[in-house]
């Protein structure tokens, strides 16, 4: 299980959306939180 870092929520990697940034990839619950982190990941990756 990996967690989503914009609501906390533990996803399923297999089942997540996710995206890749500075060679790592986040794992997010939904467009919506995928989305969020697209606009602004420091803020994310900062809050970690």
């Amino acid at each position: 299980m990996a967690k989503d870092l914009v609501c906390d929520m533990e996803v399923d990697e297999n089942k997540a959306a996710n995206m890749q940034y500075k060679d790592k990839t986040y794992y997010f619950c939904g467009p919506a939180c995928q989305w969020a982190f697209k606009e602004n990941p420091e803020l994310f990756i900062n809050k970690e």
